[in-house]
């Protein structure tokens, strides 16, 4: 893959977004070596909630891949605050997925693809990554999918 991860998204017909700003007592990024953490994010569009609810219950499967997608989307905004570019993402180590359900909704490993296919679109074999995706009774704000991700890095 020769173009550039933020020219995959443009491509993709997706914008990069503006960093949100943390709803707690957090660091949004922080950086160990080569590794860069990022801190769980909702599925927000231009600081709005694109979906609320649970899966299984007002939101369907549909929704919830799209609701992941936009939240490796935001990781990817701040990934890029913290470093300047998406260029020096050197791979998608892992991401977890946080996916508010009703009890008897199992089909959490379908919504958090929508997060992990974007990864791989985007970074093509570095993008495919180790994965957790739990299944919670409620997330921030009533969101219905949380993600976070750990990114290798370029050194400094």
């Amino acid at each position: 893959m020769s173009e550039t991860p933020e020219a995959r998204i443009r491509a993709l017909g997706l914008v990069l977004p503006e960093p949100a700003v943390p709803l707690a007592n957090y660091l949004p990024t922080v950086r160990s070596g080569a590794l860069l953490f990022v801190s769980g994010q909702l599925p927000l569009r231009a600081g709005t909630l694109m979906a609320t609810g649970k899966l299984g219950g007002s939101v369907d499967l549909a929704t919830g891949k799209e609701a992941a997608a936009q939240c490796l989307l935001n990781l990817l905004g701040q990934v890029r605050a913290s470093l300047g570019s998406l260029g020096a993402v050197r791979r998608v180590v892992r991401l977890g997925g946080f996916i508010a359900a009703v009890p008897s909704f199992t089909d959490l490993a379908l919504v958090m693809n929508g997060a992990s296919d974007l990864a791989v679109a985007v970074f093509g074999e570095a993008g495919r990554h180790a994965r957790s995706t739990v299944g919670v009774p409620v997330l921030p704000a009533d969101a219905p999918v949380e993600v976070e991700g750990l990114f290798e890095v370029a050194a400094d």
